[in-house]
């Protein structure tokens, strides 16, 4: 088949995807991407958007779009699964979008999705295809080429890998494999008319204990209510690693019946028809090799602990527009001002949320202990501890991207 010549090619049309190829089309480039599905869809259900996130909706001009489909809740808590008391509350009012700059949301990943798709088809910079699975790539120092299985086939001076976890052209540039956690999520959503086993159906709430955790907060504007069941999979961890023998029902049950009633109540609520694994990656050295630039879950997976996977890709995309616009034909400073502004970050990220994930679940009694009595004393407008992830970049710093471009919208 013939060669297509495209000014920047994306590989992967999920929300990261999406949001780089409308960054860069803002920025005055071309840009043509690729997608191996049928169709542009989200599996999973909702959504948690720190401020940072927000921040580059505003920045890819969607958030007046997103804001309506979205909540705003007033508080994020943190709840003991066992005990059924509350540990600490975050308060995600006023005072914290004063100080952040733009609000906390939750909101589902379709309608994510739906909103950055519309912006893409209308811009006139942007095509997109559907069913082309590369399968090959060519990376040089000039450019870049991938093949598809159908055999078409794709020239540019720019590739973009937006292809999530298990990348197919992150090989290209880092020889490692995704690190599997051993825990098991399993998720959706439910009519708000069926959530009376909710203890606070408007905010944000985090059920924590020993090896497993839920998650519940609204979303589509407060019209569904989800929830995400997360547990370590004894099995996993014993050597049973294989498809299909771990992490099944009778082990999300029996992993979650030591917790409190409205814990039980709102796990039974969850579809059992699959469950998503967990996993991440150690963070790279570089994400570029020649023409070719990893991002989003194709450079730096982390675990779901700081809720920052999808936030993380959305600030990606913004800083790749940043610089290409700054740079235009010199595609290799632009890419290696991209990589030095959001690797540092991004590896923080990484690192931080395995920790954070494992206070979530310790079993040990003293740890328990200090880490309950540590969560008591803390105020819920104290957020010097999310400082550092959600406030924007200082002038200055080595990430002014998402600043620049915020401030110009």
């Amino acid at each position: 088949m013939s060669t297509t010549q495209v000014p920047t090619l994306i590989v992967g049309g999920g929300i990261g995807g999406l949001a780089t190829a409308l960054s860069i089309a803002r920025a005055g480039r071309g840009v043509h991407l690729l997608e191996r599905a049928g169709d542009f869809t989200e599996i999973g259900a909702g959504l948690q958007f720190g401020p940072n996130a927000s921040r580059a909706l505003d920045a890819l001009g969607v958030l007046d779009d997103i804001l309506p489909l979205a909540v705003q809740p007033a508080k994020a808590v943190m709840m003991d699964a066992r005990a059924g008391t509350p540990l600490t509350t975050l308060e995600l009012g006023e005072k914290f979008r004063r100080r952040f700059g733009y609000p906390y949301l939750v909101l589902h990943r379709s309608d994510l999705l739906e909103v950055l798709l519309a912006h893409c088809r209308a811009h006139d910079l942007i095509t997109l295809e559907n069913r082309r699975t590369v399968v090959e790539a060519q990376v040089r120092p000039n450019g870049a080429a991938v093949v598809c299985a159908d055999g078409s086939r794709y020239e540019t001076p720019a590739l973009i890998a937006a292809d999530g976890l298990h990348s197919t052209l992150r090989r290209h540039v880092v020889d490692d494999t995704a690190r599997c956690s051993g825990y098991a999520a399993y998720r959706g959503t439910m009519p708000m008319e069926q959530v009376s086993h909710a203890i606070a159906p408007d905010d944000v709430v985090l059920w924590v204990g020993p090896g497993v955790h839920l998650m519940q907060y609204p979303v589509r504007r407060g019209e569904l209510y989800n929830q995400v069941a997360v547990f370590r999979s004894e099995k996993f961890h014993s050597g049973h690693t294989g498809a299909g023998e771990w992490g099944g029902p009778e082990e999300l049950d029996a992993a979650f019946a030591g917790s409190c009633g409205p814990v039980r109540d709102a796990v039974a609520r969850i579809g059992r028809d699959r469950f998503w694994a967990m996993f991440d990656r150690s963070p790279a050295g570089t994400w570029i090799t020649g023409r070719l630039v990893l991002t989003g879950d194709a450079a730096h997976p982390m675990l779901q602990y700081l809720g920052q996977g999808a936030c993380q890709a959305l600030e990606d995309a913004v800083e790749i527009g940043y610089r290409l616009e700054r740079h235009d034909t010199d595609i290799d400073a632009a890419y290696r001002e991209f990589e030095a502004a959001r690797l540092p970050r991004t590896a923080r990220c990484q690192t931080s949320a395995r920790p954070w994930g494992e206070l979530w679940h310790t079993a040990d009694p003293l740890l328990l202990a200090v880490r309950n009595r540590l969560f008591a004393v803390r105020a819920a407008d104290d957020y010097s501890e999310v400082d550092w992830l959600y406030a924007p970049a200082e002038p200055g710093t080595a990430s002014p991207g998402l600043t620049a471009v915020a401030a110009t919208v």
